[in-house]
């Protein structure tokens, strides 16, 4: 059997934000994930292995290059693919496009959160962060939220601008006060490692969807925000103790593991209660979740 390659365009023309998200879901209803990170270095240039192991679905290794120097040469700074095998056998079943898997695991685990954690008759939508991550959320909010309007943040407008003018509809915000305070829905992708969204600022019934921090010393939201919301995860074992959002604040004593309501893998928890409560979600982004979405990839693929 040829093993094949689906590349991006080809990939993404089959796929549906709201599928994934059912199949986000489908997934946390198997065993729990075994996952596991290797890093290589030649300075600059990275190697980075993400693997990811679930009974009944299956395992994947997503590999990235980071090369800091490709631009230079006219060439992408990150490059990789994501290999699949198959559950019963280990056999190879596919390669996938990386910036396929990453663009659609990262934007379907923000609004599989949000399609249990947002009112649903949220209509107001801000999106702090014009890079590559927030077009996406776009279109991924887009889907479950079809009446909604979209606002987008950002440090340097000009920015902010370019990315309004390929979503016709879209307004630019000048300030981010204003902004945050208005929205239902604040979803935030930037690489900041000072809290830009400030916890006085949020109203009840909010859903704040935070993506940017990834590291241990990166926050987008401050300690207030922590504390008047109800902070869910997509895995405890994938943020508490490796991202800053979490676990700068828990070392320090403004939260307490408890305040954590509930990841994916604890459903009957992973909701809200009440219109007015302010909810707050990490996207973490854990190996399991590169499983999971290229499973749902291939299965398009093969059902084309």
């Amino acid at each position: 059997m040829t093993v094949p390659f689906i590349p991006f365009a080809e990939g993404e023309a089959l796929l549906d934000w709201l599928d994934l998200t059912d199949a986000l879901d489908a997934g946390h209803r198997l065993p729990k994930a075994r996952i596991d990170d290797i890093f290589l270095y030649r300075d600059p240039d990275t190697l980075l292995n993400r693997a990811a192991w679930i009974d009944g679905m299956g395992l994947a290794v997503k590999s990235a290059t980071v090369f800091p120097g490709n631009p230079g040469r006219g060439k992408p700074m990150v490059n990789g693919a994501v290999t699949l095998f198959d559950n019963d056998t280990g056999e190879l079943e596919a390669l996938v496009d990386f910036h396929l898997v990453t663009k659609w695991k990262t934007a379907g685990d923000s609004l599989c959160a949000a399609r249990k954690l947002a009112r649903p008759d949220s209509r107001e939508i801000l999106i702090v962060g014009a890079g590559t991550v927030g077009r996406s959320l776009r279109q991924a909010y887009g889907a479950a939220f079809p009446q909604a309007r979209f606002t987008v943040w950002n440090r340097t407008r000009a920015n902010a601008e370019k990315m309004a003018a390929e979503f016709p509809g879209m307004a630019v915000a000048d300030d981010l006060e204003t902004a945050v305070r208005a929205a239902d829905i604040i979803t935030s992708a930037t690489m900041s490692t000072e809290p830009l969204l400030r916890g006085d600022w949020l109203q009840p019934g909010q859903h704040i969807d935070v993506i940017g921090a990834y590291r241990p010393d990166m926050r987008e939201v401050d300690d207030t925000a922590l504390t008047r919301t109800r902070v869910f995860v997509d895995s405890f074992d994938t943020t508490v103790g490796h991202i800053g959002e979490i676990r700068i604040p828990l070392e320090q004593g403004v939260i307490t593991r408890d305040d954590l309501v509930a990841d994916y893998y604890v459903p009957e928890q992973f909701c809200r209660t009440s219109d007015d409560e302010i909810t707050l979600f990490k996207n973490g982004g854990g190996a399991h979740l590169d499983l999971m979405t290229s499973r749902y990839i291939l299965n398009a693929w093969r059902n084309r």
